[in-house]
């Protein structure tokens, strides 16, 4: 997505019609991390929407043979994208567990949707509503591109989509890792 209109006609078709227009909120670095789509700033939980991280503890073979914790790996890239782009954000949902927000990268002169550099890059996926549908289907194309490209988490067979897990989870399967 490129150019800072086009994400200001996706934020504000995210948020109700009699909503403000969005204020943009720097995602700084030092704010804490907790998973690679959800930071703690000022005390306020923020989520990036439409985005589901490795799940901390969920763990991958490299190349190496070395197991790795897939969750590790999504917050260590959404660290440098915060620390190499300085995105801003908008908040397009509050539930009472987080403030979901778009947000925007800027890398040269582009502005580009830090939700889909994660997802386009290997290291976070399409997060999906309980009807098991993508809460935003673009972020689904990406996904599926980035798996046909083998990018960032992909290349490793052994990952697991954090859907899978979530849902086996809840449907209190076995979810060895």
């Amino acid at each position: 997505m490129k150019g800072p209109a086009l994400f200001a006609v996706a934020v504000a078709t995210a948020l109700p019609a009699a909503a403000a227009a969005p204020v943009f909120l720097p995602l700084r670095a030092g704010v804490t991390l907790e998973s690679g789509d959800s930071w703690i700033d000022a005390n306020k939980t923020y989520r990036l929407y439409g985005v589901q991280s490795c799940l901390r503890g969920t763990l991958y073979t490299d190349k190496g043979g070395h197991r790795r914790d897939c969750g590790e790996a999504s917050l260590a890239v959404l660290a440098a994208y915060i620390a190499d782009t300085r995105p801003v954000c908008a908040p397009v949902a509050e539930t009472n567990a987080a403030i979901h927000v778009a947000c925007y990268a800027t890398v040269g002169s582009d502005r580009l949707d830090l939700a889909n550099l994660m997802i386009m890059s290997g290291f976070a996926f399409a997060a999906l509503g309980r009807d098991g549908l993508p809460l935003h289907p673009p972020y689904a194309v990406a996904e599926h591109r980035a798996r046909e490209r083998r990018a960032g988490l992909w290349q490793f067979k052994d990952v697991r989509h954090p859907a899978i897990l979530l849902g086996q989870a809840g449907a209190g399967l076995d979810t060895a890792r």
